[in-house]
Order: structure tokens, then sequence, then C-alpha cells
């Protein structure tokens, strides 16, 4: 039988929990750059599941390689060794730098760990005093209560109050507010490279290097929230270098698994030596189904999917461009690889909806951002496709 959009919304409004605002549209099955609703209608996606479906919808590979998976083993606990584990750390240390991983089941929860493991690391060099974080202002990294704490929006922060102490927001618009904020309690300074939730806003290289004077100055740790600029999505593994950034710890999630749910914490050896057991934990955290997904996706990385990234990255700017300066109301056009903002004068939400009756799927993020998360393997022609229906979009609204 065939489930409706509004069978669908029956059933939320009476037993699912009322935290999303969903749009009017069921999607039934997927391939490529496509998803296809209910009705046969087909819907050129530029948001992959929040920048998770990297390498497209439905992609064969993928979905060969889980359903093994799944037909020989899918879980076992962390109370055993498995191989793919094993090799996912490997191959993730190898990409980053960076000697140890931990997995677990999202991005914010590898953001938790990152918190956790800073704050341990203090612990066990025996200065207790150093429990202080340096976020910055429009910063996002989760909903859990310690992500949360370094988020910096009210709207997401207020009605969980109090969240952890001493976290300040220093400004990515003064470099000097760092100077002020990192000082011998500060335990770590988290950043996003490129913030994904708060306006796709990349760090400007002056802020950069003043992350990484405070870091030197203060011997703080340094955490980069890579769940979203991270695995690929700016046509090199790690956003992180192309700024200057040498982290301590980075949280991975998003891309990385390819639609199956997995986050990541690698951290450097000076970070990992005062880690002991059952300091932190995961009953799902690297299981063999999520491991196995992430090989698929670095196969993919590697074989030539980020080089497609950083040669398609120019069309879509070029296209954004192009964009901008044919309607006033958009203010600025940000990002870098496959991931850009596209800010407006007015709240963007109504963008969404004309996008989505066209046949495009984008998000609104900050109120006023319309950002594009479109996977990996989106070609010129899905780019011109892509962009033309959000200039009608953009044209219908006046």
């Amino acid at each position: 039988m065939t489930t409706t959009t509004t069978d669908v919304k029956a059933l939320e409004s009476r037993h699912i929990l009322q935290t999303y605002k969903r749009l009017p549209v069921v999607f039934e099955r997927g391939s490529g750059m496509r998803l296809v609703d209910e009705h046969g209608r087909s819907y050129l996606d530029f948001i992959s599941g929040i920048g998770v479906a990297s390498l497209g919808h439905a992609h064969a590979g993928l979905a060969r390689a889980i359903g093994e998976q799944a037909a020989t083993l899918a879980h076992t606990s962390n109370l055993y060794f498995h191989p793919l584990q094993g090799e996912l750390a490997a191959r993730l240390s190898a990409l980053t730098g960076l000697e140890r991983a931990f997995f677990c089941n999202s991005g914010t929860e590898a953001n938790e760990a990152c918190l956790k493991f800073a704050r341990r690391y203090w612990h066990t060099r025996g200065e207790l005093t150093r429990t202080k974080f340096v976020a910055f202002s429009h910063a996002f990294h989760g909903r859990t209560m310690g992500s949360l704490s370094v988020t910096w929006d009210q709207h997401y922060r207020a009605p969980f109050e109090p969240l952890i102490p001493g976290v300040s927001f220093a400004s990515p618009a003064d470099p000097s507010s760092l100077d002020r904020l990192v000082d011998g309690q500060t335990a770590a300074i988290i950043v996003e490279p490129i913030q994904g939730e708060g306006g796709v806003r990349p760090i400007p290289p002056d802020v950069a290097a003043a992350i990484t004077a405070a870091c030197a100055r203060t011997g703080a740790l340094l955490i980069a929230d890579e769940v979203q600029s991270g695995a690929g999505r700016t046509g090199q593994f790690l956003y992180s270098p192309s700024i200057g950034l040498a982290p301590d710890l980075i949280a991975l999630g998003k891309a990385l698994g390819g639609g199956m749910p997995i986050g990541a914490a690698l951290l450097s050896g000076k970070v990992a030596s005062t880690i002991s057991a059952g300091d932190h934990g995961t009953t799902y955290g690297g299981n063999l189904l999520a491991c196995r997904a992430g090989l698929v996706v670095l196969d993919e990385l590697e074989r030539g999917l980020m080089a497609h990234v950083r040669r398609v990255s120019p069309t879509l700017f070029a296209g954004l461009a192009a964009l901008k300066s044919r309607h006033s109301s958009i203010v600025d056009v940000r990002g870098a690889g496959l991931i850009a903002g596209i800010e407006f004068a007015t709240d963007a939400a109504p963008l969404v909806t004309a996008a989505l009756e066209r046949g495009l799927l984008v998000n609104r993020t900050s109120s006023t951002v319309i950002r594009l998360l479109p996977p990996y393997i989106v070609a010129e022609q899905d780019i011109n496709e892509g962009l033309a229906l959000l200039d009608d979009a953009i044209a219908s609204l006046g």
C-alpha cells in the first residue's frame, strides 16, 4: 500500500515528538542526485540529508557492501576486536595526521567526545583548573549538553540552561577577542573551519592565525569540528590545513558514512596518551555496518571523488556569483568546495518552499541563509539545472 503525505502527517501528529517542522513531501526512493516522492515526482537533491549522502542516493557499491556486511555480521560491540574498525581508524589517521580514533554514531557525539577528551587531558596532567572552553559566535556543535554548551545561538541554548560552565565565545570577525578569552584555565578552543549551521561562514585566515597563536601562548588544545566541512566536502579531506590550523582533536561525521550513522573523534598522540579505559564509551559506535560504509566512502574519495569535487566547485561558485548579480535580495555568497551559503536580506524560509515546488531540495539556516550541500557526485549539468531552478524560485518571490 502506498503511504501518502496525509497518512504520514496523521501518524506523526499522534506518535512522533514534535521536534521538527517538516516539508510536505514523502520520499520513497532515490538514485544518484535525485529523490522520488510518493507521486513519482523527481527532485534534484542539493542538501543530501544535511550533508550526509556524499555518494548520492542508492549508490550501488555502498548498498552492496552494507548488504554483504549485514548478511555476515552487523554488530558485536566494543568489548571485542573487529578488523573493519581498525582498518577505518588507520586510514583516518593517515588522512588526518592524528594517531587515534574513537568511533561513535554522529557528529554531535564526536564533538562531545572531543570535549571530554580535552578535559581528561588536563586532568591526567594534574592541571585541574583547566576546564574552560572558547568557542565562536555563530558556532553550532550539536544538541547534547556538552556540544550545546559550545553552541552560540540562544535559540538552541536558552530552554536547557544552565549548561556546562566556563564557556565563552570569541568573535570570528575579531582576532583580538582570542587574546582576551584564552588563558591558562582554557582546556581547548573549539572551531568549525567553515561554520555550517551558523550560516556557512568560513573562518578568516587572520582568525585562524590568532587561534594558532592563542594555543601556542597558553597550551590550550585545539578541537576542529569538521563534521560538515570534513570528509571531502571541500575537495580535500579536511578544511583545517587550508587555513593553517593544526588541531589536536578533530570531530568527523555526516558525509563519512555516506548515509549510515557514524561519527569519529580523532586524537593526537599526546592527547590519546592521557585517556584510560572506561573514560568514554558507546554501544553502537564503530559497529561493523558503519565502518564498512566508512571504508566504501574513503575508497570513493581516494579513487577520484575529492578531485571531482575540486573540478565542479568553480562551476557552482561562478553560478552563484551570477545569481547574486541578478538578484538584489542576495547579500552574500560564501563557502568552499561543495558547501555554499547564499545570504538574503530577509528570512529565506519562503525560498525553501518555492524551490521544493520546482523540484529542488535546499534548506535554510541562520534564518536568512540558503545552504547548499549537494552530494559529491554532482555534475556540472546538475549544478546548472539546480541554479536555474533556484533562480526561478528567487524570481517568483519578487
